[in-house]
């Protein structure tokens, strides 16, 4: 793909004091190195295949056929593309490994503009993402609920459903780096497989709707072209793994004979190949038989047979309890090395209990304050993830390799940073207004 990276053939020797090597084998990113390339493939999967495969259909129904399908597998061939920029970049220094985007983001711009440019990005899509899975998480909890009571059990906010999801992060956000949850996130990986293949057979099983409408629901032109923003939005949130990538190579073991890139790209293969069977069945499948009468989750759609619903349901709660720890590990990380390389604290369970603790704290009181799901996917989908997924990965590679003008490389590179600023541009654009509409009938704490 494109101008091939320098082989890593040697390794530096490690010039950091004692003191510095005892940190950054006590921060999670870097605290265990012994992580097997199928740890990529489910880490990988868990981080991309989350809230944002049952909001599919919905984006399809305000793209439309033709649209919908040449933006999803657009999607994934670039956002495949750039993953392996970022998995070639990972060691393109001999000696050196970038364990964290904004490290390679500093190599290629600069040490100040380079934290910049990365840091609040990464940070509005790993918070607005557990944000999201917070409020998923609560969702599927309450329609769980309901599908299980039926009209005998007394209605519960949806407010104590997120509360309740967010509870078990208090405790698993102890766990202390990567390595240390691959257990939930393989269930995670499993999860999101399973709830998947339920999403598009239990569609497939119910059949089309009578009169089936594939129109766009929008009936103005000014919804129409809002929604579609808006959608580009909601595809743009279900790519969203290149966030966590330097940060899952980084647990890998590496040597001189076999760098880490090759076990990693080993997982994402894997991974973006369990992504293709997530994602495009339940989109076609799910436009297919609902048309523009489609739910922004599809799962709620679905009403019977009521045991599968319930289950799927309980396997959307169980997967994004993965996923919020998956992108919550990076954000301790900046968390933890600004309290103890900055502010000097010591190291230790009493700083990682409150810090980590705070963080669960303010991403459930905010998915509790507003939890807008269709508009918060495309607002961060369009504002955040279109820029860390489909063209910064780009910009970084031309900036460091400077592949020849008008070269395939050249090229490709280009198209993806033209096709992604328009992205990050539109996509907001169209979420605002759905939750602007959203916030017009919404009480809070309901």
């Amino acid at each position: 793909m494109g101008t091939q990276a320098p082989e890593n053939h040697s390794l530096a020797k490690d010039e950091r004091s004692a003191g510095e090597k005892a940190i950054d084998d006590w921060l999670p990113i870097t605290s265990s190195r012994n992580a097997k390339w199928w740890y990529s493939a489910f880490h990988n999967v868990t981080a991309m295949v989350g809230a944002g495969v049952l909001s599919l259909p919905y984006a399809m129904s305000e793209l439309g056929w033709g649209p919908g399908i040449t933006v999803l597998m657009l999607s994934w061939i670039i956002t495949l593309y750039t993953m392996w920029q970022m998995v070639e970049m990972h060691e393109m220094v001999p000696g050196k490994r970038f364990d964290r985007y904004h490290e390679l983001g500093q190599h290629a711009f600069g040490k100040k503009l380079g934290l910049w440019i990365v840091v609040p990005q990464q940070l509005i899509v790993e918070v607005g993402g557990d944000i999201v899975f917070l409020v998923t998480g609560g969702k599927s909890l309450k329609k769980f609920h309901d599908v299980i009571c039926g009209n005998e059990c007394k209605d519960i906010k949806l407010t104590y459903f997120i509360m309740i999801f967010s509870s078990c992060h208090f405790v698993l956000s102890q766990l202390p780096n990567f390595n240390s949850i691959s257990g939930v996130s393989l269930a995670a990986a499993v999860m999101s497989l399973s709830y998947s293949t339920i999403a598009w057979g239990a569609t497939a099983h119910k059949g089309q709707l009578p009169n089936v409408d594939f129109h766009v629901r929008a009936t103005t032109t000014p919804e129409k072209v809002f929604d579609f923003f808006g959608a580009l939005g909601d595809v743009a949130f279900a790519y969203a793994g290149h966030n966590v990538v330097l940060e899952i190579q980084a647990t890998i073991p590496s040597t001189p004979e076999n760098p880490s890139k090759k076990p990693m790209w080993k997982g994402v293969v894997v991974a973006y190949i369990m992504v293709a069977i997530c994602y495009f069945p339940v989109s076609f499948i799910g436009y297919w038989a609902f048309g523009n009468q489609v739910d922004d989750n599809i799962l709620i759609t679905l009403n019977k047979p009521k045991w599968l619903i319930a289950l799927a349901n309980m396997m959307v709660v169980i997967h994004v309890i993965g996923s919020y720890q998956i992108f919550a590990m990076p954000v301790f990380d900046m968390i933890e090395t600004i309290l103890v390389k900055k502010l000097r604290f010591p190291p230790g369970l009493a700083l990682r209990l409150i810090a980590r603790t705070t963080y669960v704290a303010f991403t459930t009181f905010v998915a509790i304050t507003i939890p807008f799901f269709g508009g918060l996917l495309g607002f961060f989908g369009g504002f955040a993830f279109a820029p860390t997924t489909y063209f910064l990965p780009c910009i970084m590679w031309l900036a460091i390799y400077k592949p020849k003008r008008f070269s395939l490389s050249w090229f490709t590179n280009w198209i993806c940073i033209i096709l992604g600023v328009i992205l990050m541009i539109l996509a907001p654009i169209g979420a605002l207004r759905q939750i602007i509409l959203s916030a017009k009938t919404y009480q809070f704490y309901s």
